[in-house]
């Protein structure tokens, strides 16, 4: 089954990291990818940008967009993995292991009910 792994963390810290702090995390978690991607469990994953830069599409008909994600949290939405384990203790592991290198992060896990890969995107 295909799980959504969300990746919270208060996006004030990120971006107090150093640029080396940032490439140090990020080799660490590189690590996690490369052996969950050779177990074949690792699909797609995406760290996204700043929350300053979102944008929300709401309301009837084509919607407006609006400025923002209006989170009223500690932790903002900065990434995000599907993977596929065979049940909710096996991604719970995954999310584990993820978190063994990145400890101040919080992992939401939520089974996918609908998984559609669309086309590979070039980085």
């Amino acid at each position: 089954m295909f799980y959504a792994i969300l990746a919270y963390h208060a996006e004030g810290v990120v971006e107090s990291w150093t640029p080396q702090e940032d490439a140090a995390l990020m080799s660490d978690l590189l690590e996690v990818h490369h052996r969950l991607i050779a177990q074949g469990s690792m699909g797609p994953a995406a760290r996204l940008g700043p929350t300053s830069e979102a944008r929300t599409l709401r309301g009837p008909d084509a919607g407006t967009v609006l400025d923002g994600p209006f989170a009223e949290t500690k932790e903002q939405l900065l990434g995000l993995y599907v993977v596929d384990c065979a049940d909710d203790e096996a991604a719970a592991e995954m999310a584990r292991q993820l978190r063994g290198v990145n400890p101040t992060a919080v992992y939401e896990i939520r089974p996918i009910a609908l998984y559609v890969p669309g086309a590979p995107l070039s980085p």
